[in-house]
């Protein structure tokens, strides 16, 4: 039997029939590229999510950090890539700091950009709504959350692409890696003089409050620090920026939501949540197996490298009733797509708060969006799974 390739062209489309297939016939098995893992059904991934003694998180740190690189890698050292007991205790740190009022304060400022935005997308009718919205609108939110400098906005988007592209520079690339190496150089710069300007003069922002941070006397260490302001940028661009170009596209292709959501703005909660479901912002979770293990009467091996399908598992049919439709009056929860258990996503409360503000900002300003390509070019990635650009046009309400 062919192994599937989920960097295949047709993959990358339309992955879900390929998912189906896999969850009736194999539903824990080996794929391409490199003959990895992958779990496709719903209860085994989030059986996965919770064995955290088997199925490690830390033991993926050499994918952030390849010894090719030659030079640490501060995300390595992030709480995305640790097992408990040091997942535990950066987090409870980290969630003294990251709490629901931090995210409260932001909307006055998110709301104002997003309004901003649409009103220029409107005014110009045809866009290409990633570079003209999703990015823009993230990127001032991260300004605003972190405190940095809106003037390195151009600087941002290449530090979050070439940290996002390590794990698939080849060895003999020299002079990727070389670029790479650099970004980190810079972003470690600017990030040691963040910390020390907030050390002598604290802010309103999530970098004075990170270090104001204890529990139980212990503080966040500068490594802490560092590995956590990587991960908060770098992944908080890219699912933020999927997320709100998944929806501009269902807008676009079931025009009857707009109309439905302007009229019964009750139901823009549960949009968000089906939209969650259906177009997961981090399409796979992976995983490094520490010993050998069996999942769904499949045997593992130790040192397996595995991905978990949560764009497979939240259509998987045994949890959810005709999957393939977009559905939002399921009312489902869609938690999986922030992961589940130890690593949910400490992020998620803002990234829904984001959604909202964007459909609450672009409902009554926008009557229609239409996709102006026949046919989207999509990225190669295992964790997301996005347009590489979408064009739209807006009719303005």
């Amino acid at each position: 039997m062919t192994r599937l390739n989920l960097f295949a062209p047709e993959v990358r489309e339309n992955p879900y029939p390929f998912y189906a297939a896999l969850r009736r016939e194999s539903p824990v098995c080996q794929v391409d590229p490199n003959g990895m893992w992958v779990v496709t059904r719903y209860d085994d991934i989030v059986a996965a999510f919770k064995n955290t003694q088997v199925f490690s998180s830390a033991g993926l740190r050499v994918a952030a950090e390849p010894p090719h690189l030659q030079r640490h890698n501060p995300l390595s050292d992030s709480l995305i890539l640790a097992d408990p007991p040091r997942h535990s205790q950066l987090r409870n740190l980290i969630g003294r700091a990251f709490t629901a009022s931090t995210v409260g304060s932001l909307e006055p400022q998110m709301r104002a950009k997003a309004a901003q935005l649409v009103d220029e997308m409107a005014q110009r009718r045809t866009v290409e709504f990633m570079a003209d919205f999703a990015h823009r609108a993230q990127l001032n939110v991260l300004v605003r959350l972190l405190g940095f400098e809106p003037a390195l906005q151009d600087s941002f988007q290449r530090w979050t692409t070439d940290i996002l592209s390590i794990a698939a520079i080849p060895p003999d690339d020299q002079a990727r890696l070389g670029e790479v190496r650099s970004t980190i150089d810079e972003m470690e710069r600017y990030m040691k003089d963040l910390l020390a300007s907030r050390r002598r003069q604290p802010g309103d922002d999530l970098v004075s409050d990170l270090l104001r941070s204890r529990v139980n006397d212990s503080v966040l260490t500068d490594e802490d620090l560092m590995g956590f302001l990587f991960l908060l940028f770098v992944a908080g661009l890219e699912t933020a920026v999927t997320l709100m170009t998944h929806m501009a596209l269902i807008l676009a292709r079931l025009p009857a939501w707009m109309d439905r959501l302007r009229a019964e703005p009750a139901h823009v909660p549960h949009f968000i949540e089906e939209l969650l479901r259906f177009e997961p912002p981090v399409h796979a979770t992976m995983r490094l197996t520490l010993t050998e293990t069996e999942l769904a009467g499949v045997r593992l091996p130790a040192h397996a490298v595995v991905a978990l399908l949560v764009g497979s598992g939240l259509r998987d049919e045994a949890k959810f009733h005709d999957p393939d439709r977009f559905h939002p009056e399921r009312r489902v929860q869609a938690n999986l797509a922030f992961g589940h258990g130890a690593h949910f996503c400490i992020g998620a409360l803002l990234a829904r708060a984001q959604a909202r503000v964007v459909l609450e900002e672009l409902l009554p300003r926008c009557h229609r969006l239409q996709l102006r390509a026949e046919r989207l070019a999509w990225n190669v990635s295992l964790n997301t799974r996005c347009p590489l650009a979408l064009p739209i046009e807006v009719t303005p309400a």
